[in-house]
């Protein structure tokens, strides 16, 4: 599996991205800049990542600019053809602001912008601890969304405590139901809001997001 790391202006986490998937997970990883529309090189089997950051200042809402660049015109003809997508933190969003995901990300019940380290967990795992960095990653959608989603499978990640549990106390942002992280009905495009790729080496002491990608096919 080949991957391209899209590169917005204000992307922050794209290097981190780039040396997670290729120094730690050993993979094939092309930088893309968002101006460019070209994604001939890649196939289905191959996965587009749009990484964590301010993409053009996070000016109108997150991600609702970046919606619009070449770039994501050509990742949503590529997810549409099957082709895999991760959005992280800011990608998630630019996922949501594209209709490529429901729902939306909110402003964090805090008000305040949160950096730390949270648990989460699917159906397979345990709790896995992975660091969060964000102002908006308040998981919001209705009921009727939120219950075809749990219907469909397609929550990937809730918050929880340290012992796995699904209590008020993990959630760090308010997010409804504990959400972290949710694919599309087809299974190929993934978006989470807490960082695998700042817990894939072992010299950061954690090597959870090795097991976040494991979990979503990635790797």
């Amino acid at each position: 599996m080949k991957f391209g790391v899209v590169v917005f202006p204000g992307s922050n986490c794209d290097r981190d991205m780039f040396d997670a998937l290729q120094q730690d997970l050993g993979k094939e990883v092309i930088m893309l800049w968002h101006k460019d529309e070209d994604l001939s090189m890649f196939t289905s089997d191959d996965c587009i990542v749009l990484p964590g950051g301010f993409s053009y200042g996070d000016y109108l809402r997150c991600g609702a600019i970046a919606r619009f660049s070449p770039m994501m015109k050509s990742v949503i003809e590529f997810a549409n053809r099957g082709g895999k997508v991760l959005g992280v933190c800011n990608g998630f969003q630019i996922l949501c602001e594209s209709g490529l995901l429901p729902g939306a990300l909110l402003l964090n019940e805090s008000r305040q912008f949160i950096c730390k380290n949270v648990y989460l967990k699917n159906e397979t795992s345990g709790a896995l601890k992975i660091p969060i960095a964000h102002g908006e990653g308040r998981y919001f959608a209705d009921d009727n969304l939120l219950n075809e989603l749990e219907a469909n499978n397609q929550i990937l990640f809730k918050y929880c405590n340290e012992e796995g549990e699904l209590r008020e106390e993990g959630n760090p942002n308010g997010a409804v139901r504990n959400i972290a992280g949710i694919r599309n009905k087809a299974g190929n495009v993934f978006g989470m809001m807490p960082h695998p790729e700042r817990a894939t080496n072992k010299l950061l002491g954690n090597l959870d997001g090795v097991t976040v990608f494991n979990i979503l096919g990635l790797n």
